[in-house]
């Protein structure tokens, strides 16, 4: 899926489209607040299932009631070729790869403190997701993320001035303390760059 499709999406341009998505994700995310993950899939497949046998018996009758020879009604499907090419594997696999050795280099520079500004920051988030996981469990803030991500890009869309001029602020404010603590905590001033 290319980056328009993925914009148009979350920006709600096909309302029908983006609905679905979003009432299939956030149905199967409900879903598995219920039940194990095995049931759920078990449950969607059998659904699945359902839908299809009960279409190719009802265009088995219609065809025998009609005397008409149109075939299977999964034809087309059936001679569609799904496998995976080795080209598409290779260029994904080489993404995920080089994104997770500059994850692992990141954990990295910041457990063995390369710099001390971003390890205390890294420290500090990590204390804040404590709290977070004291109140949500990963599951309710994936509902979270989920509602945010389809929610929020529509919002900004419709009220950008107002955000970006309360987003100044904020960061402003924050430069400013930052500033502040790194002025009065020997070792903490960043180096220029």
């Amino acid at each position: 899926m290319d980056a328009k499709r993925v914009v148009d999406l979350l920006y709600w341009r096909d309302v029908k489209t983006t609905g679905v998505v979003f009432g299939a994700a956030l149905l199967l995310l409900l879903s598995l607040t219920v039940c194990s993950i095995v049931s759920v899939c078990s449950y969607i497949g059998l659904a699945l299932l359902s839908v299809t046998i009960c279409f190719r018996i009802y265009k088995g009758i219609l065809q025998a009631i009609q005397k008409s020879d149109e075939g299977h009604p999964f034809k087309q499907y059936l001679d569609q070729e799904v496998a995976l090419s080795e080209d598409m594997v290779h260029k994904y696999s080489d993404m995920v790869l080089a994104k997770l050795n500059k994850t692992i280099g990141e954990l990295r520079r910041l457990f063995l403190v390369e710099d001390l500004v971003d390890s205390i920051k890294f420290a500090v988030l990590m204390w804040i997701l404590t709290y977070v996981g004291a109140f949500f469990n990963g599951l309710t803030i994936l509902i979270l993320g989920l509602i945010g991500v389809f929610s929020c890009p529509i919002v900004y869309e419709k009220h950008q001035a107002q955000i970006d001029h309360y987003l100044a602020l904020v960061n402003n404010q924050v430069k400013d303390v930052v500033g502040k603590i790194q002025a009065k905590v020997p070792g903490m001033k960043r180096k220029a760059e």
